[in-house]
């Protein structure tokens, strides 16, 4: 039986993919920071976006930058309550041109809910700083990869 935060991955990502802030929120906690990199230097924001009204701000900044974005997590590995989720994004816009590359995020997790999450547009760099993690590990295969 896969591992339920598998479901949780999904259940964000298929909910950014069509842009449903009440879905977002409702599997991220109240205290989230999210650290997206290259939409939030495009906007000029060197802070993170911080709870449910934090993440509607960033859903508005995708729009703004952004003609198209899509996330897609191929594969998840968990120590403990940290997720390394693998995969690439899509994003296209007229100021950024297009974009199609392998990305890969962290997410601290605490009671089935984000509690913090990070970008890395190298994923060799969020392998490094994951795996410094303590706990044993876990990888498991996403049906949208």
């Amino acid at each position: 039986m896969p591992d339920r935060r598998v479901a949780l991955v999904e259940r964000l990502y298929d909910a950014f993919n069509r842009r449903d802030s009440e879905e977002i929120v409702a599997v991220c906690d109240e205290r989230l920071e999210f650290f997206p990199v290259v939409t939030a230097e495009a906007i000029g924001r060197d802070a993170p976006y911080v709870g449910p009204d934090g993440l509607r701000a960033y859903l508005v900044d995708v729009a703004e930058v952004w003609e198209e974005l899509r996330i897609t997590p191929s594969e998840l590995e968990r120590r403990g309550d940290t997720l390394l989720v693998r995969g690439r994004v899509y994003a296209r816009s007229r100021e950024q041109g297009i974009r199609d590359l392998p990305v890969a995020w962290i997410w601290q997790v605490e009671e089935d809910r984000f509690v913090r999450g990070e970008v890395f547009p190298d994923p060799e760099q969020a392998a490094i700083r994951f795996a410094a993690t303590a706990g044993p590990r876990r990888v498991e295969p996403l049906s949208s990869g």
